[in-house]
């Protein structure tokens, strides 16, 4: 009796360190789907357009705040956004070149002389384009999911950006962004539904 429950012991610990031996092999593997994936799927789309929907919820106001129209992008450092409703802007970011257009009136200027612009643009324009080193510079990364169905959040790593933008959530399906949800420091949040267009789709007036 006594041999077998010895036994019986034994082979519990073998298998206990058996079970840990394997969890420690597992975690020392390399994640399959992470930054490096992610960006380099993005990457194979050079160009794209889509319409957009935007639901902004501000604390100071008790509706939410609508807004529709359309962006695009062209690699490496094209992106532009027009908002069609409820008024009409354009936000186009070459370079480091921003051009803001609103009532008539133009305004270009250094993007990174605008802090709040810079979280906003770099985090769409280097998730579109697969650009990790922009992503990496400006951000800490965390990726999640697989490549059919992903998440990115991205926190601004000056202090000086956190104070404007907490945190930005953008998800996706394959190499398209789907969905941009961001979250400001004082707690306003919007989110902005991404639907890819045809380039030879007829623009909707």
């Amino acid at each position: 009796m006594l041999d077998t429950t010895r036994s019986n012991r034994r082979m519990a610990m073998r298998t206990a360190l058996l079970a840990l031996c394997l969890a420690a092999s597992g975690a020392a593997r390399p994640a399959g789907f992470d930054l490096p994936a992610l960006m380099k799927q993005l990457a194979q789309t050079r160009s794209g357009q889509a319409e957009f929907v935007e639901d902004r919820r501000v604390q100071q106001l008790d509706h939410t705040l609508h807004s529709s129209g359309r962006l695009s992008f062209s690699a490496p450092d094209t992106f532009v956004r027009e908002q069609l409703k409820p008024r009409h802007e354009r936000m186009a970011v070459v370079g480091n070149q921003l051009t803001l257009s609103r009532g008539g009136r133009t305004q270009t200027t250094l993007l990174d002389s605008v802090p709040e612009a810079v979280v906003i643009v770099e985090a769409i324009r280097g998730t579109l384009t697969g650009n990790r080193a922009t992503l990496e510079r400006y951000f800490d990364t965390g990726v999640q999911g697989s490549p059919e169905q992903w998440q990115l959040d991205l926190v601004p790593r000056e202090p000086r950006l956190r104070q404007q933008v907490a945190y930005l959530r953008l998800s996706g399906r394959q190499g398209q962004v789907r969905e941009v949800r961001m979250t400001l420091a004082d707690g306003d949040v919007s989110v902005m539904r991404i639907e890819p267009v045809s380039a030879n789709a007829p623009a909707k007036p």
